[in-house]
């Protein structure tokens, strides 16, 4: 080959490759234009969620992305959801396992648990300042508000639901069912009647999130663990003497069981559709001392009568994504009757966040974060912000549409 073919043939190459990489380039243009990511099957690489990572805090770098990377549409419809030009930010770290979220309307703020330092946070929205807001708490797990702005909590250590009156002082709503004191409440929603809904598993009875049984009960069946070590004087344990039901209160006080651990077992979450014509129930898995048949991460949903009676016990969701299990924890619905649900995928980086479903049960989307979430809720002065108890953090992103109901 001559100096002058090899010269030639080199120019070749050069213009191949050149208009290759300008095809790629546009393609991958094209593609990421106008939409939230698309879904293309697990998250590499396996010790980050984007390339390159990112940093959620206030200080980080804004992502460079018309629509946020770790914003996922898993369905088109996910797009009038998704608000493109956000970012997801994290608003605290330094809890031990936050939970809980609920927001005040007439307050703007946002309250949440950090259960094992028995103590509930606040953050105000004017300034963006977190503060402790209550302590201690009672362990306190889920949290909510009424349709009268009044504060609703469910505590471990107590075993009991309780509301803060606009003037300060704590009703207990709850505390026993037919005499018998509750497992540990776990998340409660109001209804428009007056009631109170909650669920009422196990996972209170543990040192991490509230304190064991005395010595013999399910969670402390050897006896050796002494529930009494860091609770004031006089503390008394008890021993769980109750299934994994869900309780209603009634405006007048009575306590109705509405859910059997045998049509859901160790429900967790839960909410009412906008109509509050059907009822979301999550099933998470065994709790300690658990002797029943223990969940296995999925979403029930019934149907609600007009008599408040539940019917058509139907499986909404699995929670599997790609082969993963994005196991559920909290729920919220928006004004469309989708079903927002918290995901803790455990060590499968990359599906710990946030699963978004249609009403019937269709993934459409999913939000990414570094830590497993827990609990989650809409709010902000539209109610169009949504918060995320992740871990040991508190996240937010906005969205196109608002949360139903109060809390």
């Amino acid at each position: 080959m001559t100096r002058q073919q090899q010269r030639e043939q080199d120019v070749a190459l050069s213009r191949r490759t050149l208009v290759q990489g300008l095809a790629l380039g546009a393609a991958a243009t094209i593609a990421g234009t106008g939409t939230a990511l698309a879904q293309t099957g697990p998250a590499a690489p396996p010790t980050t969620i984007t390339t390159p990572p990112r940093d959620f805090g206030p200080r980080g770098a804004p992502t460079t992305y018309f629509w946020d990377p770790d914003i996922i549409a898993v369905d088109p419809s996910f797009n009038d959801l998704a608000q493109p030009n956000t970012a997801i930010k994290r608003l605290y770290t330094g809890v031990l396992w936050a939970e809980g979220p609920a927001w005040s309307a007439q307050g703007r703020y946002l309250l949440w648990s950090d259960i094992p330092n028995n103590r509930q946070m606040r953050w105000s929205e004017d300034d963006g300042r977190v503060s402790v807001f209550r302590a201690p708490s009672n362990n306190s797990n889920g949290n909510s508000f009424d349709f009268q702005g009044r504060q609703l909590s469910c505590e471990h250590l107590t075993r009991r639901v309780t509301r803060y009156e606009h003037d300060g002082t704590a009703t207990v709503l709850c505390d026993n069912y037919n005499g018998k004191k509750l497992n540990s409440p776990n998340d409660v929603v109001a209804h428009p009647d007056g009631s109170y809904w909650f669920t009422d598993p196990p996972y209170g009875g543990q040192l991490y999130e509230g304190e064991p049984d005395a010595a013999g009960g399910p969670s402390n069946a050897p006896g050796k663990l002494n529930p009494r070590i860091g609770q004031p004087a006089g503390f008394a344990p008890g021993k769980r003497e109750l299934p994994t039901n869900c309780y209603r209160i009634d405006s007048s006080g009575r306590v109705d069981l509405v859910v059997t651990e045998e049509q859901v077992p160790d429900p967790n979450g839960l909410c009412f559709s906008p109509d509050f014509k059907k009822l979301y129930v999550v099933s998470t898995g065994k709790g300690p001392g658990d002797t029943g048949p223990g969940g296995k991460g999925e979403i029930f949903v019934f149907d609600v009568g007009s008599d408040n009676k539940l019917s058509n016990l139907k499986s909404f969701s699995d929670c599997v994504i790609d082969g993963v299990k994005c196991g559920p924890d909290g729920v919220r619905c928006d004004v469309n009757g989708n079903v927002w649900a918290s995901s803790n995928a455990g060590r499968a980086v990359g599906y710990n966040g946030v699963t978004v479903w249609s009403p019937e049960g269709k993934l459409l989307g999913r939000i990414r974060l570094p830590e497993v979430c827990g609990n989650i809720c809409f709010g902000g002065p539209k109610r169009n912000r949504l918060f995320m108890a992740a871990s040991q953090s508190l996240y937010a992103v906005f969205t196109a549409t608002q949360g139903a109901g109060p809390g």
